[in-house]
């Protein structure tokens, strides 16, 4: 499969303390109406860290269950134990996902050599395509060029989401090797692809997937004067909603325009007033209202 486009990482809605399947469907179905290329359950934006086991797979197989081959389905299922990481994507595939999001170990830091055995070992044990996915800023470590470049000879390797925040590390990437690679801000979307990447795995698309789609397309098309357009008038929004840690801002954000209600697990909690504010105002002048 190629990958390639809109990505949007989606949110997991709750209500009274469980997973809201219900609205869940609903915004797999608005996402799909925006023009994705593709969708990302249970990744960090759809708050992984505290589903259990059961929602973590459930989610996953009603999003594939609701998107119904309409769009791809990249199931997040990494962590930081290579087995429990093998047990969350063998689930994923018997429930449907066309590949699977694995994201750097965290709190462990594992070695170069070790991120590489990491990877090779879910490519190799589960039969799913895996896209990397570098966020160094939440993990702790990051996945070097040279690591990058040894797991691009393995087929079962898609790409990297890069989320490191750095534009030059799109084209160090690509000077190593051949792998397709996707941003991991929205913010830097537009120069990625200016330098070679492919597309994007989204926050804002939770919101915004039909202006979001129109700009990567552009991009993808080579008409970055188009796409500048959709860049700077949402650049603000962008920021702002990594103004405290995702996915506070974009579920706040969401709630304001009645798509969900404003509702987390702990230790995430509601954003804090002074932000609401600057995120409200930020929001509705992006969307012109």
């Amino acid at each position: 499969m190629e990958l390639k486009g809109l990505y949007t990482a989606l949110v997991t809605p709750f209500r009274g303390g469980a997973v809201d399947y219900g609205k869940l469907r609903e915004l797999v179905e608005m996402q799909i109406e925006g023009g994705v290329d593709g969708i990302i359950p249970v990744g960090t934006t759809g708050e992984s860290p505290t589903l259990n086991m059961e929602e973590h797979r459930k989610v996953i197989a009603e999003v594939v269950k609701a998107a119904a081959g309409r769009c791809v389905i990249m199931a997040g299922s990494g962590a930081n134990s290579t087995a429990e990481a093998i047990h969350l994507t063998r689930a994923a595939k018997e429930d449907g996902a066309d590949c699977s999001l694995q994201v750097t170990p965290y709190y462990n830091k594992p070695t170069q050599e070790g991120l590489y055995r990491h990877f090779s070992t879910i490519a190799d044990s589960c039969d799913l395509p895996i896209v990397l996915y570098n966020v160094p800023g939440r993990t702790g470590t990051a996945i070097g060029i040279d690591t990058i470049a040894r797991l691009s000879r393995n087929a079962k390797v898609l790409g990297v989401k890069e989320a490191a925040g750095s534009v030059e590390r799109v084209s160090e990437i690509l000077s190593a090797c051949d792998i397709t690679v996707m941003s991991g801000d929205d913010s830097l979307t537009v120069p990625m692809m200016a330098v070679g990447a492919r597309g994007v795995i989204s926050v804002a698309s939770n919101i915004i997937p039909k202006e979001l789609s129109e700009m990567v397309a552009a991009c993808l098309a080579g008409d970055f004067r188009k796409a500048l357009t959709y860049h700077r008038r949402f650049y603000r929004l962008f920021k702002d909603l990594f103004i405290e840690s995702n996915p506070i801002p974009v579920k706040a954000a969401m709630a304001m325009l009645n798509m969900l209600e404003e509702e987390y697990r702990l230790p995430l909690c509601p954003i804090s007033d002074g932000n609401r504010e600057i995120l409200r105002k930020t929001l509705f002048t992006a969307l012109g209202k």
